[in-house]
Formats: C-alpha cells, sequence, structure tokens
C-alpha cells in the first residue's frame, strides 16, 4: 500500500466519522423509531447496519461509475446534489406522515375517567382508553401486520438512505483514489464505510441505552408524535441547513 493510500484511508476514516456525527440524520431517525415502535436491540442494529450500507454503497457505486466513465467531477456532484434533495424531502415527508399518525393515535388512545355508582351509594372512579379494551392483543397485531405499520418502517427508511448521498466520499476521496489504483478505491470506500456505518452503531446503540435509563412512561401516548417530528425537523434541517 503506498504512502498515498495510506493517507487517504487516515482522512476516509476521520471524513467519515465526523461527517456521520455532524449529520444528525444518520442515528436520530434509528433512535426515536427504535424507541417508538419497541424494536429490539438485535433489530435496530441490523436495521441502522442495512441502511448503513445503503448510504455509502451506493455512492461508492456512483463514483465508481463515473471513474469508469470519465464523467466529470461536477457531474457526479450534481447527481449527488439531486439524490440528496430526493432523500431530504423523502425524510421530511415520512416524519411528516408518522407525526400526524401519532397525534391521531394519541387521540384515540387517550384516557378518560368512569363513575361508577353502586346499591349502596358508594362510587368509584377509574381511567381506562377503549383502544387497550375494545383491541384483543392478537387482533391488533393481526391489524398492524396487515396495514403495514410493523414491516414498512424499516423499507421507509432503508429507501431513503439508500437516496441519502454521502457527500464527502466522491469528490475527496474516490477521485484521488482512482489516480492510484481500482485497490486503492476498495481500500479508502471501505475505510470510509466502517468508519460512518460503525460511528452510527456505536451512537444509536449509546444513545438507546441511555435512553433506556428515562421514566418509562416520560413522553406516553405521545412517543410516536415525538418520533415522527425528530425526522420531519431532520429533513427540514438538512433542506434549509444544509447539515
Amino acid at each position: 500500500m503506498s504512502t498515498e493510500i495510506q493517507l487517504l484511508a487516515i482522512t476516509a476514516a476521520s471524513v467519515g466519522f465526523f461527517h456521520t456525527l455532524a449529520g444528525p440524520d444518520h442515528y436520530l431517525p434509528f433512535i426515536v423509531m427504535a424507541k417508538a415502535r419497541k424494536w429490539p436491540a438485535a433489530k435496530t442494529v441490523w436495521i441502522t447496519l442495512a441502511c448503513g450500507l445503503g448510504h455509502v454503497l451506493s455512492s461508492v457505486v456512483l463514483g465508481s461509475i463515473g471513474v469508469a466513465f470519465g464523467l466529470a467531477l461536477v457531474k457526479l456532484e450534481l447527481i449527488e446534489s439531486f439524490r440528496g434533495d430526493i432523500a431530504a424531502w423523502f425524510l421530511t415527508a415520512f416524519g411528516f406522515t408518522y407525526l400526524i399518525w401519532g397525534l391521531h393515535r394519541a387521540i384515540k388512545n387517550r384516557f378518560h375517567t368512569h363513575i361508577h355508582m353502586h346499591e349502596n351509594s358508594d362510587f368509584h372512579t377509574h381511567e381506562h382508553n377503549h383502544r387497550d379494551e375494545h383491541v384483543h392483543v392478537h387482533e391488533g397485531k393481526a391489524l398492524r401486520q396487515c396495514s403495514g405499520q410493523v414491516n414498512i418502517t424499516p423499507w421507509i427508511l432503508f429507501t431513503i438512505f439508500i437516496f441519502g448521498p454521502c457527500e464527502p466520499l466522491i469528490p475527496i476521496l474516490m477521485y484521488p483514489a482512482a489516480r492510484e489504483s481500482v485497490l486503492g478505491i476498495l481500500i479508502v470506500g471501505s475505510v470510509f464505510a466502517l468508519a460512518t456505518i460503525g460511528t452510527m452503531l456505536v451512537i444509536v446503540t449509546a444513545s438507546l441505552q441511555g435512553i433506556a435509563m428515562l421514566p418509562a412512561k416520560m413522553l406516553g401516548r405521545y412517543t410516536h408524535v415525538f418520533a415522527g417530528g425528530t425526522i420531519f425537523l431532520c429533513g427540514l434541517a438538512i433542506i434549509f441547513l444544509g447539515l
């Protein structure tokens, strides 16, 4: 491995780490969705890993095609910018839709008080919500599966991350590596992928462990509202602040 490739690999690791750390859209969607939908730790890791791979590999493939066909860097950057706009609007739309769904669910699932009178003139009150009492556990699960609430969310996130580009990868890493060798592209791309995905996994898992220490009913029935609102704000931050 040449000195140039070694330097590029170090740069790739540094850029991958800071690029991920500075982009909350790389980890916040997984944190809030895992909490809202009660994903097990293993499922959260696999979803984050799959989305991270799709995120990085889409830019690696595009950059490799650009190198192979001699496309100008400006053209590749335009393509990446267009992909980034699509991903940002998808993320914003998904967050807003999930926010509205969460509000609807929270309103339907609100607790209210009933007063019961007895023959001896005693009375008592109790709180309940109609959703938990009127929907059998298994029926609720079947309804969620039919409506796609269980399986569609990870696929939506994966699709968004496929469109989401790794902006620094092509201009900073791929072209300099291409001047060396195909092996250089593979090395630099792999280091960047490991740094990016590794940072995503560490932040997501560490954050969920921290959140687990908070009171379980802190957000109550508004957990989905918070998740959707967070993703919605992430999308807006990308569009208007360029994060």
